[in-house]
């Protein structure tokens, strides 16, 4: 498949979960891939044919030599991955001031510095492509719906899906599209966090607490990371020409209740 061959993408959080299996699917599809994350990316650069960064997606001036090193190591960019994100979940008569602050600095200023940074870059290039240069921004099914225990995490994810929107309309006649994913529990070290803080809110035991994760979504398990991966294709490809500010929800029916 070479349906993204020519094309330059950059991943964040891309050392584990749904950033790895993106960046692999986006290699895949042809494109060359840029893996950034604050842990060691250079086995996967390396499997995947890509290169690989350090970053700290709160770091401005990180972002400004990210975006730099994309122009000079691969000669620019047409997909931005913002996928970069932390979970927390806490009552939030126990979440401080300082949880607040870092759960909004790496899942709503990493994206807001990404897109900044990245836009000029993405549209030198945006016009080469019949559906034009793509950001795709993960936010979460909490973006959409609240649960007890993530009111910090809702208003991270739900910040990332209006971000979207009013970049959708501001980039349009720059022939950048701008999408958000978001995706259900999925079966990731991440998804291990929300079980664990299941257990914990709820006082069950892990296995228990996965059960009740699982079957939280109609369909009764969670999510895998080809279902999210699979979907930031599509939104990076031309298949998607006709779609900006959209969301993509893939949560086994989760928001259907």
């Amino acid at each position: 498949m070479s349906e993204l061959a020519g094309r330059v993408a950059l991943v964040t959080g891309a050392s584990r979960g749904i950033g790895a299996g993106a960046a692999r699917a986006l290699a895949a599809a042809g494109a060359r891939v840029i893996v950034t994350d604050m842990a060691d990316t250079t086995a996967l650069a390396a499997e995947i044919g890509g290169l690989a960064r350090r970053q700290d997606v709160t770091d401005e001036a990180q972002w400004a030599e990210t975006v730099a090193f994309a122009k000079a190591e691969a000669g620019g960019l047409d997909i931005l991955v913002n996928n970069a994100g932390l979970f927390l979940m806490k009552p939030i008569t126990e979440t401080t001031l300082e949880d607040w602050r870092r759960l909004h600095a790496v899942n709503v200023e990493g994206v807001f510095l990404g897109c900044k940074h990245a836009i000029p870059l993405m549209a030198e290039r945006a016009q080469a492509w019949a559906g034009g240069a793509s950001i795709v921004n993960l936010s979460s099914v909490a973006g959409i719906a609240g649960s007890a225990g993530t009111v910090c995490y809702n208003s991270t994810k739900g910040a990332v899906r209006l971000m979207t929107k009013g970049l959708a309309m501001e980039l349009a006649t720059r022939r950048i599209r701008v999408n958000s994913v978001h995706p259900g529990v999925i079966d990731t070290a991440m998804g291990g966090e929300v079980v664990h803080g299941v257990a914990t809110v709820w006082g069950a035991g892990d296995n228990e607490a996965r059960a009740q994760v699982d079957q939280m979504h109609p369909l009764g398990h969670m999510g895998k990371v080809s279902d999210i991966a699979n979907a930031i294709v599509y939104l990076a490809s031309d298949k998607a020409a006709f779609m900006t500010g959209s969301e993509m929800i893939i949560d086994g029916g989760f928001t259907a209740h």
